[in-house]
């Protein structure tokens, strides 16, 4: 093996799904592909990689969705285990064990923790008012209770969080509470509760974020968000009987948070996989060692739980492994709007499953992953991807190899004998390849590493148009077969190099080129220099990925287009599919006129927002813009700008913006001003 493979022991976790519905493809951009891209790029390193996951299988939502469905909440776990465990694994998702949380061997993980905190006197029992549903004759959890929030105002806010403006509260916050149970007004009851004290840990977690100044800005934001406001007691228990019981006499009515205990899955689904494969202290190497790396791929509302509470649950057990990365996700919308589960507005994955192949929605949503803020999927986005890019692109340079090696070669590799100067510029780009790609996954850039990989395979036909095979068949038959020879060496570049991304397709391309083992068992680090020898036997070719057809497409767009009847007002209307092309009676609508900054600072308590004053003309405007993490409030002071200056004001943390910035964004997110390159009067308008 190569002297560059240092063998790293690395522990992946996903966020573990509820099982109380199906899986959608916003699941799998967020916190599954991704990680399932990261993992299979280390395994072909040779690193020691465990990927785990699970259920979680308890909690309100479960109860909630037994409740709605008149059935026990066992049936609800068990139906949707195992059809999201079956989505998963048809997409290629490659854990190493799925578990879930109502296993005993999680049970008896969430018990243990409990009872060492217990006996470490780290917890606290507080005496606490809690609403309580007479006509139901229970307590009722948080997400049992809904009312209107008491910073926004928004009606539906559930007991312990508003989804409108993120704020987090006490149910007894709410204003006109109602029960979920019962639909009545609850009183306050009093009852007890076991806390973890999370603001003792608050030092602890500052210098631990602190040691990670690598981690994604979205990130870092939100947890010195939280460090600012102050971390306080949080509740590790619940007056429920769905869950992981208490194990105290005097709580037998009471079970562990959710929060608190899901996380543990990932500690008990290891346990798990340790004991399948007749290991059953192996656990202990990832979880228990100093020197593994441990990353949590996850969706931006997880993010609280992982890097925060999670880390002070370990720093408290002591002896545990860290998160060293916590590398989260922005949200995917579908078509301009938010997935709606409760109205079947979404793309099921097992309904994707019916008509597509895996690796087209793998290549789409690696492609438009949202690692810096929220992207969006379209069927036609999603077909031109595939029949311009995965087939046009990858398949075409693949199959005219192939097929020329076939028709001209009887399927043999030709011999190579003489290089030029194309030939050099191939083998270096496949030989860089390796690298280039790797360093963006190491860095999780799902985006860019992918990029990375279709650019050889652009330069691939690049290099196949250029040597012109078709006509050196004729003319010189030598140089056409040292020609082909490259690129079959290309074709199995590729293969390793799709293999995290595709891996269904590296694996037939994998069999077309008639290589031994297993694709997914392959060696990084040999793609690029470890060649297919002359004269070896190609299999009979075949095409590596299909086109897809408009009406298949059209038949989707129709079908979220029906859905799309039942959102409301809440959520906005979903629109057709709009033409990338606007009139130019639509643009002479926007009014885009030269400002220049008089004075710029900082928005208090943001991380990202600036407060400017902009002189446009004789008027003075105030203007609040996102750009306060890529750039000082002080260097824009002076610049000419340009502002659509016809934008309805809106109020952002209630500060009244009246206008807009121009900005441009690259592909990692980062927003670059667009000023006026000489001077010119304000007021000026673009044309």
């Amino acid at each position: 093996m190569s002297k560059e493979i240092k063998k790293e022991k690395i522990l992946v976790t996903s966020a573990l799904p509820y099982a109380n519905g199906p899986l959608h493809i916003g699941h799998l951009a967020g916190a599954y592909l991704p990680a399932d891209i990261y993992v299979r790029y280390q395994r072909l390193k040779g690193n020691d990689v465990v990927y785990i996951c699970g259920s979680d299988e308890h909690g309100v939502a479960i109860t909630i969705r037994a409740e709605q469905d008149g059935v026990q909440p066992k049936q609800i776990i068990d139906r949707f285990h195992e059809l999201n465990k079956r989505s998963f694994e048809c997409f290629g998702i490659s854990f190493d064990n799925y578990s879930r949380t109502s296993l005993p061997i999680h049970h008896e993980t969430g018990q243990e923790f409990f009872s060492d905190f217990y006996q470490k006197g780290i917890l606290k029992k507080k005496k606490e008012k809690q609403f309580y549903d007479e006509a139901a004759r229970m307590f009722l959890p948080d997400r049992y209770v809904e009312g209107t929030c008491p910073n926004c105002q928004f009606p539906e806010a559930r007991g312990d969080q508003c989804e409108k403006c993120g704020s987090d509260f006490n149910q007894t916050e709410l204003i006109d509470p109602k029960s979920k149970i019962t639909g009545k007004t609850p009183v306050l009851k009093e009852t007890f509760h076991w806390y973890f004290p999370l603001g003792d840990f608050q030092e602890g977690l500052k210098k631990y974020l602190d040691s990670h100044p690598e981690w994604k800005q979205n990130v870092k934001n939100y947890c010195y968000g939280w460090l600012k406001q102050g971390l306080k007691d949080r509740a590790i228990t619940r007056d429920l009987q769905w869950g992981v019981k208490v194990p105290l006499e005097e709580a037998r009515d009471k079970v562990l948070y959710v929060w608190f205990e899901a996380v543990l899955g990932y500690i008990s689904s290891t346990k798990e996989w340790a004991q399948k494969i007749g290991e059953p202290d192996r656990w202990r190497d990832y979880w228990q060692n100093e020197n593994c790396k441990l990353v949590h791929f996850i969706g931006k509302d997880n993010i609280t739980f992982h890097a925060i509470m999670f880390p002070a649950i370990l720093m408290a057990k002591k002896g545990y492994t860290l998160p060293d990365s916590v590398p989260a996700n922005e949200f995917l919308n579908i078509q301009g709007d938010k997935v709606s589960t409760s109205r079947d507005y979404a793309v099921w994955l097992e309904d994707y499953l019916e008509n597509f192949p895996p690796d087209s929605m793998r290549y789409c949503l690696a492609s438009i992953a949202p690692e810096t803020k929220d992207s969006d999927f379209s069927w036609k986005d999603f077909q031109t991807r595939n029949n311009s890019e995965l087939v046009g692109i990858l398949g075409n340079f693949i199959n005219r190899s192939l097929t020329f090696i076939d028709k001209h070669f009887d399927g043999r590799v030709p011999q190579q004998k003489q290089h030029d100067e194309l030939d050099y510029w191939i083998l270096k780009q496949i030989s860089e390849a390796p690298k280039k790609v790797g360093d963006q996954l190491e860095r999780f850039r799902v985006r860019q590493a992918l990029k990375a990989f279709m650019n050889v395979a652009r330069d691939a036909n690049k290099y196949f148009n250029d040597k012109e095979p078709w006509r050196t068949v004729k003319e010189d038959s030598e140089l056409c077969g040292a020609t082909l020879n490259i690129c079959v060496q290309v074709s199995k570049t590729l293969a390793i190099l799709m293999e995290p991304f595709l891996p269904f397709s590296a694996e037939k391309l994998w069999a077309l080129l008639n290589q031994e083992g297993d694709i997914h068992g392959q060696n990084w680090f040999a793609a690029g220099k470890e060649f297919i020898p002359a004269g070896h036997q190609l299999a009979k070719p075949e095409i590596l990925i299909s086109k897809i057809e408009d009406k298949v497409i059209a038949a989707e767009v129709e079908k979220l287009k029906a859905k799309s009847q039942t959102v409301g007002k809440g959520e906005g209307k979903v629109s057709e599919e709009k033409s990338s092309l606007i009139s130019f009676a639509q643009f002479k609508n926007i009014d885009l006129r030269v400002a220049r900054v008089l004075t710029a600072e900082r928005v208090e308590n943001t991380d990202k927002l600036l407060r400017l004053e902009v002189e446009i003309g004789e008027e003075k405007r105030q203007i609040i813009a996102g750009m306060a993490e890529f750039l000082a409030p002080e260097s824009m002071i002076g610049k000419l700008v340009i502002v659509v200056a016809n934008l309805q004001p809106a109020k952002i943390r209630g500060l009244e913006s009246q206008g807009m910035l121009l900005a441009a964004e690259n592909d990692s997110g980062e927003l670059s001003l667009i000023t006026v390159d000489k001077e010119i009067g304000t007021g000026a308008k673009i044309r």
